[in-house]
């Protein structure tokens, strides 16, 4: 079993990053097309990072199950890309996005890392404005700004409300060039099954062309994961439909540890839920609670009335009444948990769900009776064009309604400071990893992560990876490789010939997703964890016995792709309830009942959980493995926001 250990330099916090790249190896350019490197996932880590190698001058294979790299998830990003560059001039500084992420997380990640992606946000927004990102512009020409949760600053930058689609278009278009240099090699519609391991070190992976059916392998000197979160463990969540977590979970049972699995992020400003038929939830971008004020009616018997006939009196601002300093831009959280207690004692609005209404208003009328549709609508137009395609409802004219849902996961696989897992060879990047954010991710940081792992800090230490390792030659002779490929293959077949087909593969994600969200979703207590995981191995029996798979194992076939991403999800599922049943207390998005204050907010045990729960993938059960984390600079303290 491993030990971890961060490789976190020491010295000053400023120099760290720095002094660190000095001291990794480099590689001669004309040595670098020597080495080859495959990257799965091309989000904004991925394709930045694959377009980062090329042009350094490495061959790269790159790998996405999407059918072309611009379907990557990064393009649900709405809101914007936070960076400390203090445009504003209200105060914000390196330290103070450094002292802010840090706080947003509930003091659960590691300084280093934390600092560095503070240090590097700055580059990020130079580099994409070198690509032409087309980033507001305030009339001076500055690029604008606007806040959002957790910050009493103005610090992030936005495309309107397609901030991650034009991130997305910029690194795509920079991995494009590097393709068409032949640096980049790259498959579409390919879907990783297997990771090969070669004398302890990751070598290569193994690949289903989701077209076809054909298996392959590919071998490389490493393998770097861009492969995002697993946010639709719960089924219904903001992610598309496709996000799953088979690459990471495939490196978990070869050794890779996963960290802080039950550390999921439920996202306030949602479209609230319809009914049982429905296959996603749709996010809200957090930046509209800038000028969106949230409320819910004092009285029930006023909840089923049109918000606009409830006069003003009779109308509850609550999280301006519950956190004054920050009102609607506390972090994500913190409004979560605000919301469901507002609906948990009735006073929600909208469709009701289970003898529950799920929603609270999100209401333009101020500013639009101060600042005019107009201005409203060149901020936030594509938003609520989007808001009222999905609900039939004119949210110029009519509060919108929003409720809490699934959408970041801050748990990953575990990385050291130089982002490779606890297997050789193998690192993860972006929402992928668990680096940066600890238990709650603040908003507009999602992008700001993938993007400094890929253009600035993945690159330089995979380089110092190979330029430290002998590497022997392997193919798809190898015994290892053609083992890996065997066992991908048993496992499709086993889903293939199930003893008594009856369910689909939704059927299956729909039980572990309903387990998850009442059992390890918003809010976690004792014994319904414990319920949850008996839950979850009788489902996974079930799993195996019943999955019903139509159509055949060579051919185009995505209930094959479902169900092996649900079979996946099922164990994944098992694993968050064991992580948010060993960490009795409250920190961020976990929320352990039995461990909240008086007044409902997260109350950590630093004494016995200021650590990292990194899990070790064994037969026979996960064991667990602590990273103590320390704070030098920045010193827990209470999480107030009021």
């Amino acid at each position: 079993m491993h030990n971890l250990n961060s490789k976190e330099p020491t010295g000053s916090i400023e120099g760290r990053w720095d002094k660190h790249q000095f001291d990794l190896k480099l590689i001669a350019p004309q040595n670098r097309e020597k080495y080859n490197i495959i990257v799965v996932g091309t989000g904004l880590a991925g394709a930045s990072l694959c377009a980062t190698l090329g042009e350094a001058g490495f061959n790269v294979k790159s790998f996405c199950y999407n059918d072309s790299p611009r379907r990557a998830h990064s393009i649900a990003a709405q809101g914007g890309i936070n960076a400390s560059k203090n445009y504003k001039n209200d105060g914000d500084s390196v330290w103070r996005l450094f002292y802010d992420t840090i706080k947003g997380g509930d003091f659960r990640s590691r300084e280093s890392n934390v600092y560095r992606l503070a240090q590097l946000s700055n580059n990020i927004i130079d580099q994409a404005v070198s690509q032409g990102v087309p980033f507001a512009r305030e009339y001076s020409g500055y690029l604008a700004n606007r806040s959002f949760g957790g910050a009493q600053v103005s610090r992030t930058f936005y495309a309107r409300g397609q901030t991650g689609q034009q991130l997305l278009l910029g690194s795509y278009s920079a991995m494009s060039k590097e393709v068409a240099s032949g640096r980049v090699k790259h498959y579409s519609r390919s879907e990783m099954l297997e990771l090969i391991i070669v004398k302890d070190k990751a070598r290569g992976i193994v690949v289903r062309d989701l077209v076809t059916g054909k298996i392959d392998s590919h071998t490389a000197d490493c393998v770097v994961l861009c492969t995002g979160g697993y946010s639709n463990v719960f089924y219904l969540s903001t992610n598309a439909k496709g996000c799953n977590t088979s690459a990471g979970w495939r490196a978990y049972k070869k050794g890779a540890m996963f960290a802080n699995p039950s550390f999921t992020q439920i996202h306030p400003t949602c479209i609230p839920p319809t009914g049982e038929n429905q296959s996603k939830l749709t996010l809200m971008s957090e930046s509209l609670r800038n000028d969106g004020r949230i409320w819910a009616p004092k009285n029930e018997k006023d909840c089923s009335k049109d918000p606009r006939e409830i006069k003003e009196e009779d109308r509850d601002y609550f999280l301006e009444r519950m956190y004054p300093s920050f009102a609607n831009l506390v972090p994500r959280d913190i409004a979560s948990r605000a919301v469901k207690s507002i609906c948990d004692n009735g006073r929600g609005v909208g469709t009701e769900i289970d003898g529950q209404k799920l929603g609270v208003y999100l209401d333009f009328s101020t500013i639009i009776d101060k600042d005019g549709e107009s201005k409203v609508k060149s901020s936030y137009g594509n938003l609520f064009d989007m808001y009222e395609s999905i609900t039939g409802e004119n949210p110029y004219k009519v509060p919108m309604k929003i409720y809490p849902a699934p959408h970041y996961t801050m748990g990953g696989l575990w990385v050291d400071y130089n982002l490779m897992t606890t297997i050789d060879g193998l690192f993860a990047t972006g929402e992928s990893n668990f680096s940066d954010h600890g238990s709650n991710r603040l908003g507009a940081s999602a992008l700001m992560q993938g993007l400094a792992d890929g253009y600035f800090i993945a690159p330089r230490t995979v380089i110092d990876y190979l330029a430290s390792v002998d590497f022997e030659t392997i193919d798809s002779t190898n015994p290892e490789v053609l083992s890996a490929v065997k066992s991908a293959e048993h496992r499709i077949s086993k889903l293939m010939n199930a003893p008594d087909p009856i369910h689909s593969p939704d059927y299956f994600h729909k039980k572990i997703g309903r387990i998850l969200w009442n059992c390890c979703g918003m809010s976690r207590e004792k014994d319904s964890l414990e319920r949850a995981i008996e839950e979850i191995k009788s489902l996974e029996l079930l799993f195996w016995k019943n999955i019903k798979v139509t159509g055949v194992d060579d051919d185009f076939n995505q209930t094959l792709e479902r169900a092996g991403r649900v079979a996946d999800f099922i164990e994944l599922g098992q694993l968050m309830c064991l992580d948010a049943l060993a960490r009795e207390e409250s920190c961020g998005a976990h929320s352990r009942v039995e461990y909240l204050s008086e007044s409902g907010e997260a109350k950590r045990d630093d004494k016995n959980y200021s650590h990292v729960s990194a899990w070790h993938y064994d037969e026979s059960g996960p064991t667990i493995i602590k990273e103590a984390l320390s704070f030098e600079y920045i010193k827990p303290s209470e999480r107030n926001y009021k």
